[in-house]
């Protein structure tokens, strides 16, 4: 015989029960995805500024310095320079100089620019060497260098302006220009981008929070005395693995040792292990007292 269906008033209690917790889920995903955008948008916006610093008289060479990416193991930045001699030091638009062009820059900058006269200008990129900091300190990690620029044509000085921008994603770049008349230069401080640091922090609280779970798992089939639960086994030994997985698809491949790890991976890694080993033992153990149990019974 069938069971008769649930009054009404039970199911208009179920539908109330249900209600303010699908609220409280849609009001947490608007609020996560507002502040997602909000995060987004400003990085970005920093991002795509476009900070000027140099001459501004009618006849000089415009320097156009985008940051197309960061080693931080080599500790380099790769720099694309675009060149532009304005007014009376170009000809066709600027395209290409009308003496000999020489950019010279700083220390920091591991190559020096050269253009012969009436020769078209094509973009090049360099590389620029960073100071302080070790990429061990991932995602915290930050570096410093300088951006210094002067240009000489037909063997005298004249006036550099440089626009510099950033095109690396995984850094986000802060900016000191002290003044200078013929010169433009940049003092460059970089540290991890703002979505870099909210993911490796995101990964490190999930490392923890799977190596608790593990240890609780653990605590309970040692003090109830299952005995070896394969599921169980199964289960803690794919997030031994996957952990390490895990860790892998960290941003910007972080070397084995940097932060990260001594704050999170490496000691989840020992708590889980430990906790899987100390199953098995315990389980083992049980099932042999279980086996002896079952061999000293009397036989009937």
């Amino acid at each position: 015989m069938a069971p008769p269906p649930p009054a009404p008033s039970l199911r208009r209690r179920g539908r109330a029960s249900v209600l303010p917790a699908l609220v409280a889920i849609a009001v947490l995903i608007v609020v996560a995805v507002s502040v997602g955008s909000w995060v987004q948008y400003t990085e970005r916006q920093t991002n795509d500024t476009v900070r000027t610093v140099g001459s501004t008289a009618a006849d000089r060479v415009d320097v156009e310095a985008t940051v197309q990416g960061v080693d931080a193991a080599a500790r380099e930045l790769v720099l694309r320079m675009r060149v532009t001699p304005r007014g009376t030091l170009g000809e066709e638009g600027g395209s290409a100089p009308v003496a000999d062009l020489s950019l010279q820059t700083s220390v920091a900058t591991l190559s020096d620019l050269t253009f012969p006269a009436h020769e078209r200008i094509t973009p090049k990129d360099v590389q620029i060497a960073l100071t302080g900091g070790s990429i061990s300190d991932y995602p915290f990690d930050t570096y410093e260098t300088d951006i210094e620029v002067w240009a000489t044509q037909g063997g005298r000085q004249v006036p550099v302006r440089m626009l510099f921008s950033n095109n690396a994603t995984l850094f986000s770049i802060s900016t000191t220009s002290p003044a200078s008349a013929q010169e433009a230069v940049v003092r460059l401080r970089l540290s991890r981008s703002g979505s870099l640091l909210v993911f490796a922090v995101f990964m490190m609280v999930v490392m923890w929070a799977l190596a608790a779970s593990v240890l609780l798992g653990a605590w309970y089939l040692t003090t109830r005395g299952e005995g070896l639960v394969w599921p169980a086994l199964a289960w803690m030994a794919a997030t031994l693995f996957a952990l390490a997985a895990f860790r892998n698809t960290a941003p910007g491949s972080p070397p084995i040792g940097c932060v990260l790890d001594w704050f999170a991976f490496l000691w989840a890694e020992t708590v889980i292990a430990l906790c899987l080993i100390t199953v098995v033992l315990t389980g083992v153990r049980s099932a042999l007292r279980a086996a002896l149990r079952t061999d000293d019974a009397p036989s009937t």
